[in-house]
């Protein structure tokens, strides 16, 4: 049987982690991309066989599954800010999900992996333990939660009419750790911008998080084993808040330590769009169980300072942030923002 494993978004931050994990277990790796002249930026994916295939039209697909025994759906759009409207990651996330699950079905594909995330499974829903049982209430979602919400459940009901096909779905948290390139997604920005010493100090809210390396395991795990299929898995840990981030990274960068009072974060959310995007998670608790995903697929996680720390040496590494150890009161330089990956 093929060994062929198709990855889509591999220019992604976490698709290289997917990628690299696959090729370390002796897989052979398939990536989709955009556009075929991306692929020459991707040179730390050695031995990718590339292929172009875009969520927004159907141009590509049938090629890009072909003789794959394995599909796992990594591609999703994650903005930086809110967008001007719902349907601008809505419907490419819903649509690219179902086209590849078509295409998947129609190839004899044997099982789609789904990178999903907790915010379809706690929005509405915090202030209580959340597991795989629960899901997010569309009409308390921002753009990306309804994105995640909707393209999942629109798999899981695509998957429930074609029973030939396998299905199981990650729920990340937020993603940390080392970045590839020098380029990054949008879950490693905070750290970025603690390192750069962008903000005087920092707001008091957290996440759940996760380690990217650990996430590209668990999507190998349910690739893999016979019990996943027909599962989603929580892969997150306990909510870490961001001067928690700050005390760990302090003990070896200069970064701001400064809390910032809740009403300040409000106030200047009236004018500032990225006081207004944290405004929106303050007082907000993240509690995921991941006991599915340790007890079905022996999962674990590595430490949180380990994920903080070699995110920060790897943004140094790629030259994302410079002088991150420069003498307090002079300001960290930060590299030009390269594209999002």
């Amino acid at each position: 049987m093929s060994d062929l494993v198709l990855v889509t978004g591999a220019s992604g931050y976490l698709a290289g982690h997917v990628i690299e994990e696959l090729q370390g277990q002796g897989y052979r790796v398939r990536g989709t991309v955009r556009s075929l002249a991306r692929a020459a930026e991707l040179t730390h994916l050695s031995g990718v066989e590339f292929v172009q295939a875009d969520l927004d039209s159907d141009a590509g697909w049938a090629e890009a599954v072909a003789e794959c025994r394995f599909v796992l759906h990594t591609a999703s759009p994650f903005p930086v800010a809110e967008p001007e409207s719902d349907d601008e990651l809505v419907r490419p996330a819903v649509d690219g999900a179902l086209r590849v699950l078509r295409a998947a079905a129609a190839a004899g594909v044997e099982r789609v992996v789904l990178t999903s995330s907790v915010a379809a499974v706690m929005i509405g829903n915090q202030g209580r333990l959340n597991t795989e049982a629960d899901w997010s209430d569309i009409n308390a979602c921002n753009a990306y939660e309804k994105s995640k919400t909707l393209a999942e459940r629109a798999a899981w009901d695509f998957a429930a009419a074609h029973p030939e096909l396998e299905l199981a779905v990650i729920n990340p948290g937020m993603i940390l750790g080392p970045i590839q390139r020098a380029a990054f997604g949008t879950s490693v920005d905070a750290v970025r911008i603690l390192l750069a010493r962008e903000m005087p100090g920092i707001p008091d809210f957290g996440f759940a998080t996760v380690d990217v390396r650990d996430v590209a395991i668990a999507h190998r795990l349910a690739m893999e084993l016979p019990q996943a299929v027909g599962n989603r898995y929580i892969c997150a840990g306990e909510q870490v808040s961001l001067p928690e981030m700050t005390r760990v990274l302090a003990a070896s960068y200069r970064v701001p330590t400064l809390v910032l009072p809740d009403w300040l974060v409000r106030l200047s959310a009236r004018f500032n769009p990225a006081a207004r995007t944290a405004a929106r998670y303050l007082g907000r608790t993240e509690r995921v169980s991941a006991a599915r995903a340790t007890a079905d697929l022996g999962w674990t996680m590595r430490p949180v300072r380990q994920s903080l720390l070699d995110t920060a040496a790897s943004l140094i590494h790629y030259g994302i942030v410079l002088d991150p150890g420069a003498p307090r009161g002079t300001a960290a330089r930060s590299a030009p923002r390269p594209a999002i990956a």
